[in-house]
């Protein structure tokens, strides 16, 4: 097994492990949980298991393993609400719910118009890095791939969205604080950063929209030649977007830390994960781009990855 596939399959069950554990391990953190907040849980796992069978199953049968990538932006959306719903509409949760519409109704905007959706449900844009992915050796071996599928792409993914949603459940807590001005702070802060993520995504559709329109109308490239942005917000970190993406889901959970007055509790654990994630997926993402573009490793020894105003290198 070469080193790279080695790390790579290190760093998935890794990842598998953590969403296992440390969910468990940080349930005991803080207050523990009412029995409303007990029943709620429970009741939104049913669908989440739900949307785990779908997921695989359609993926499966249509060969087309982005179905969780279809879902990322709409089931927050269902589980915010239903968890809402259940709390009787309780403040904090409702405007929380509020702010994780808003978040789905933007990045499922975005991923529609990348072509991600279809009335043929289960087809449309499939994630570049599975393609990739099952070209490797292990990889491409079916029933690897469909343990792979199962476990990290279906189960772990879906996990993972539903257990950052879960601070919306601290408003049910019985040391809950009422709505203040800290809940509308935080709340402010999510919209800015929905508005920048919008900003970077846009940046980066016009520049490939107009790459390709060069391309294909055999124009001189100029700036574009690249291959990749490196304009606007893409020239303070190389990923916006993630950036902007895992700061929006940390500041969701610090409404739970306002609600409750504990910087620990026990719905911490899908914050911490999704930058787990998502310092992997960058990974992933950086190593095929280094090998499509020449200038890539450049850009990356001159540009932070997340953290604007500083320097670090992959």
């Amino acid at each position: 097994m070469n080193y790279k596939l080695h790390t790579m399959l290190l760093t998935i069950l890794l990842l598998i492990f953590t969403v296992v554990i440390l969910p468990v391990v940080t349930f005991y953190f803080g207050t523990p949980l009412t029995t409303l907040q007990l029943q709620v849980l429970m009741n939104t796992i049913y669908i989440v298991i739900g949307v785990v069978a779908y997921c695989f199953i359609v993926g499966e049968i249509s060969g087309n393993n982005s179905q969780v990538d279809k879902l990322w932006s709409i089931v927050p959306i269902v589980y915010v609400w239903f968890m809402t719903v259940q709390g009787d509409m309780n403040d904090r949760m409702v405007l929380m719910a509020c702010l994780a519409t808003l978040w789905g109704i933007r990045l499922t905007y975005n991923f529609a118009r990348r072509g991600a959706y279809s009335w043929k449900f289960w087809s449309g844009e499939e994630d570049y890095r599975w393609e990739e992915l099952r070209k490797r050796p292990g990889f491409n071996n079916r029933f690897v791939w469909m343990i792979f599928d199962l476990f990290f792409i279906c189960a772990y993914q879906n996990t993972l969205i539903f257990l950052f949603t879960l601070p919306i459940l601290s408003g049910l807590a019985d040391n809950a604080s009422p709505l203040g001005i800290y809940d509308y702070l935080l709340a402010t802060i999510f919209v800015v950063l929905v508005i920048t993520e919008f900003i970077a995504d846009q940046q980066q559709f016009d520049f490939q929209m107009e790459k390709h329109r060069r391309i294909n109308n055999n124009l001189p490239l100029e700036e574009y030649g690249n291959g990749f942005v490196t304009k606007g917000l893409w020239s303070y970190v190389r990923h916006p977007n993630y950036a902007c993406e895992q700061s929006i889901w940390i500041v969701f959970y610090l409404f739970s830390v306002v609600s409750t007055g504990e910087w620990i509790n026990w719905s911490v654990a899908g914050a911490v994960l999704l930058v787990i994630l998502f310092k992997g997926s960058s990974d992933f993402s950086e190593e095929i781009s280094s090998k499509k573009y020449a200038a890539y490793k450049d850009y990356q020894s001159s540009v932070p990855r997340f953290v604007p105003f500083t320097k670090f290198k992959k």
